[in-house]
C-alpha cells in the first residue's frame, strides 16, 4: 500500500508540529524548510489539516500553526482516510472506456477490504506519539530551533 504525497506531506507537517517547544506556533515556510517541502505543497497541507480540525492557525505578524486538541490525539489510520480520498486503489480504465470487468468485480472488494486493514493497522499510532528527540533534534536546528519533546 503507498499513500499519496499530499498525505505524506501533511503527516510530516503533523510530526513536525507535535514536535514543536510546546505553545510555540509554527509558520508553514518553517515547516516547508524542516521538511524540505516546497513552500507550496506545505501550505495546501495546512491549509486541509487547519479544515479537518487538525491544527489551530494565529494570523499576524507572529503568527503560525499548532496542533489542536483533534490533532494532538488523531492517528495515522484516521488522518489517511482523510487525506486520500481515492475510492478505489486500482484505476478501473481501460483504453477505451471503463474496464468490461468493473461489474461485481471482485477484485476492486478485494482491494478496498486490503486497503482498511491498512488504516485499522495505523489506527492505533497516534501521529503525535511518532516523532524522537532523536529524529526531531537535525531537523529543527535546520530552522533554528530545538524539539520540544
Amino acid at each position: 500500500m503507498k499513500i499519496n504525497a499530499f498525505a505524506d506531506v501533511s503527516l510530516r507537517a503533523m510530526m513536525v508540529l507535535a514536535a514543536a517547544p510546546a505553545g510555540g506556533l509554527l509558520t508553514t515556510s518553517a515547516i516547508a524548510d524542516a521538511i524540505r517541502t516546497p513552500y507550496n505543497h506545505v501550505s495546501k497541507a495546512m491549509a486541509k489539516l487547519r479544515e479537518l480540525g487538525m491544527i489551530d492557525v494565529e494570523r499576524g505578524r507572529n503568527g503560525g500553526a499548532r496542533l489542536s486538541n483533534a490533532g494532538r490525539s488523531a492517528t495515522v489510520g484516521q488522518l489517511l482516510r482523510q487525506l486520500d480520498p481515492r475510492q478505489d486503489l486500482a484505476d478501473c480504465v481501460a483504453a477505451d472506456g471503463p474496464c468490461p470487468l468493473i461489474n461485481e468485480c471482485q477484485l476492486r472488494a478485494a482491494l478496498s477490504r486490503a486497503r482498511e486493514a491498512f488504516y485499522r493497522e495505523l489506527d492505533g499510532i497516534v501521529v503525535a506519539s511518532l516523532p524522537t528527540t532523536g529524529q526531531m533534534t537535525p531537523v529543527f536546528a535546520a530552522i533554528g530551533l530545538r524539539p520540544g519533546l
